[in-house]
This record gives C-alpha cells, sequence and structure tokens, in this order.
C-alpha cells in the first residue's frame, strides 16, 4: 500500500488496527535487509509522501514528507549551500537496495562520521508527524529552532525502526556547507596506536569532524597497512590553518599524508557509506558500538573478520561468515557495548537475537510505550526482536 496522502495513510492503519494485521512499515525499502524480517500480510509504504514543505534557509529549517528522497533534500540545500547535519549515509552498496528516504533515515536514526562532533539524525529532528498503530494523526515538537512544544516524542520515534508510529512529516535543522575540506591520513603500525593517534585529534583544539580507522589500509593512494583518518572543514583559510597545526599534534604518531578538495570528500564517502568495509555478497554484517579504548581488543577477539572503525573507534564495522558461531564471537568480542545485526541471510536474523536485550527496568517501559502508540502491535511486529 502506498497512500499518496497523511489521511489515506491514517486510513490504512486504522483499517489494519481494527482487523489486528501486522503491516511491514518502510519507506523505499532500502533498509529492508536490517535487523529481523518482518511477518505481515501487506507493506505499508510511505513512498507516496514526498516533496519538501517547508524550507527556510536563512533560519536553517526544513520539513519535507516522510517518503521524499534523501537524495532531493540534499540537492535543494546544496542550491542554497547547505547540509544535512548529520551525514546519513548511503547504504545502497551494503544492503542491495538503494532510494533512502528522509522517513527511513529518521527511523532507524542513522548517521555518519560528523557524528562525533554534531550529534546523530535524532539529535537534529523538531518536530515530526506520525500516525500512531490505532490510526491515529500526531504530532510533536514544530517548525522552529526554539522549540518546546508538548512532550518530545520526535527523539523517540528516532530509532524505533516503525515500532511505534509511522512517520509521515519530519522538520529539521541544517547547517551550511564546508567551504573546504582537509583530511590527514596516518600510517599507524596497528590498531592500537590508530585509536591513539584518533583520541589526540579528537582532543585537540582543532575541530576534528571525522575520525576514523582504515584496518586494511589503502594500497591505491600508497598507505596499504592501517590508516587513521581525521578530518577538518571550515572556511579555506581556516581549513588550511588548522590541518597544519593538527598535522604538528600528530606528528609522533607515524607518516602523514594530506589530502583535501574531492580527494578528501571521496574517502569520507568510503567512510559514512562502509564502502571501505569492502563486504562480500555472501557475509554478514555487525554494527558495534563500543568505548574507543575498547575497540582494538575488540577487533583483536575477531580474527579473520573485515573491519571499519569510525567515530574514533566508538563505532566498528564487522563483515564475516553469515553463521550463528559467528554472531556469537562478535557479541561475545563487544562485550559490555551494544551491537546491531545489520546484514544477514533471513535464517540467521531470524534464529539471534538483532540487538542486545534490554535490562528488565528499561524492557517495562519499551512494553508500555508500545501498549500507548500500537496497542495491537501491528506495526514492523518482531523488527527489533520484540
Amino acid at each position: 500500500m502506498t497512500p499518496g496522502t497523511e489521511q489515506a495513510l491514517a486510513e490504512a492503519v486504522r483499517a489494519a488496527h481494527a482487523a489486528r494485521e501486522p503491516l511491514a512499515i518502510e519507506g523505499a525499502g532500502s533498509k529492508r535487509a536490517m535487523l529481523r524480517p518482518v511477518q505481515a500480510a501487506r507493506t505499508l509504504s510511505t513512498r507516496g509522501l514526498t516533496g519538501i514543505t517547508l524550507y527556510k534557509p536563512a533560519e536553517l529549517v526544513i520539513s519535507a514528507r516522510a517518503g521524499t528522497p534523501v537524495a532531493e533534500i540534499e540537492a535543494a540545500l546544496a542550491e542554497q549551500g547547505q547540509q544535512i547535519i548529520a551525514e546519513p549515509p548511503d547504504l545502497s552498496a551494503l544492503l542491495g537496495a538503494g532510494g533512502a528516504t528522509l522517513g527511513g533515515v529518521v527511523a532507524t536514526n542513522l548517521s555518519g562520521p560528523r557524528r562525533i562532533a554534531w550529534g546523530s539524525m535524532r539529535d537534529h529532528v523538531l518536530g515530526i508527524r506520525a500516525v500512531k498503530g490505532d490510526g491515529e494523526i500526531f504530532r510533536s515538537g514544530g517548525r522552529v529552532l526554539k522549540n518546546v512544544t508538548g512532550l518530545d516524542l520526535c527523539k523517540l520515534l528516532a530509532g524505533s525502526h516503525g515500532t511505534l508510529g509511522v512517520l509521515t512529516e519530519i522538520t529539521f535543522k541544517v547547517l551550511p556547507a564546508a567551504e573546504a575540506t582537509g583530511t590527514l591520513a596516518l600510517a599507524v603500525p596497528d590498531l592500537g596506536a590508530g585509536v591513539r593517534a584518533l583520541s589526540a585529534g579528537l582532543g585537540s583544539p582543532f575541530g576534528v569532524s571525522g575520525a576514523a580507522l582504515l584496518p586494511m589500509g589503502m594500497a591505491a593512494m600508497g598507505l596499504p597497512g592501517p590508516v587513521a583518518l581525521l578530518r577538518i572543514e571550515d572556511f579555506s583559510e581556516s581549513v588550511t590553518y588548522r590541518t597544519g597545526r593538527l598535522r604538528e599534534v600528530l606528528a609522533p604518531f607515524g607518516e602523514i599524508s594530506l589530502f583535501d578538495g574531492q580527494a578528501a570528500r571521496s574517502l569520507w564517502r568510503g567512510v559514512r557509506d562502509a564502502t571501505f568495509l569492502d563486504a562480500a555478497p555472501e557475509d554478514a554484517v555487525w554494527r558495534l558500538s563500543v568505548a574507543p579504548s575498547a575497540a582494538p581488543a575488540v577487533c583483536a577477539a575477531l580474527p579473520g573478520a573485515k573491519l571499519l572503525l569510525d567515530w574514533g573507534g566508538g563505532l566498528i564495522w564487522v563483515a564475516g561468515e553469515a553463521s550463528e558461531a559467528m554472531h556469537q564471537a562478535v557479541v561475545a568480542a563487544a562485550g559490555t557495548g551494544s551491537f546491531t545485526l545489520f546484514r544477514a541471510p533471513d535464517a540467521l536474523r531470524h534464529a539471534v537475537a538483532v540487538l542486545p536485550p534490554e535490562p528488565p527496568a528499561l524492557a517495562a517501559i519499551s512494553t508500555r510505550v508500545k501498549a500507548l502508540l500500537d496497542p495491537a502491535g501491528i506495526l514492523n511486529p518482531g523488527r527489533m526482536g520484540r
């Protein structure tokens, strides 16, 4: 089902609620391979809800319907020299489907390398319109930066993977795009040294907006071993000065190369979209969130796995054999951190936990919230493993 209006979408949800009929909720379906497969008779898509409904460049605010392609929004922002702050990834190569929508990005709360400097997608959402599991239309937040309207349901629905409501419109903050970008690439002897270099860069006063580590290096650019990447974005003169000063801070860690302009942007697209992970089609893919200082030990516990580190080492992409044994090894390596089974064959996604279990107290709250927003449990049942 692809209703063309919010009211028609609400009526479809209302009918499913009355019939106790589960619905698979999606935008363009680009993230269908994530988490656990949804068992539902019908799919409800927001693809018919498209278009930018408000854009005030001077106020750094934009609103768009949930089914609007992210590429369309990025193009409109680029015309005004602006950008989406959280740098959401294009995971079409990883998940096998493209055309990500705004609603899908917010519902999954996916953010790119800039998260360490500016926060996640959730942090920039000002307001939403959405449909509850009983078909009721509701809104939260507003369309201004100084926004104190009502309960903050925006953050609750961001990252809920369509299990609490169907987003129909989102308002969020934007920022001016950087005039220039510069990236320092350090050849480091091992992952421990690489994480320490990233930490030194992030702890410096020079405004690092990206800090990643490529365990396999960049052979095509003459850097075959582990490579640490640190990015600075701003006005040209500022980038030149700050990359020079940052180079001085990082000199003790090893040989340093400088990439700027299109070469630097290409590097960070590879990090953002996890193409540097080089996952084979048959590989399962996990995403781990750990303390950066723990990252080298986590990686060492997964010999043979393909790895990519972002967010100063706090985010680890892992690709490996799509088996329960490998899954358990990844979960064990994550330890007290968090894991997400990002991509795997349906059989594995059904057989194992795709997210860590919630502590009992938090699980009780989640159950109560779900009962209030989706009383019949028809929205993406089982997607998050519950």
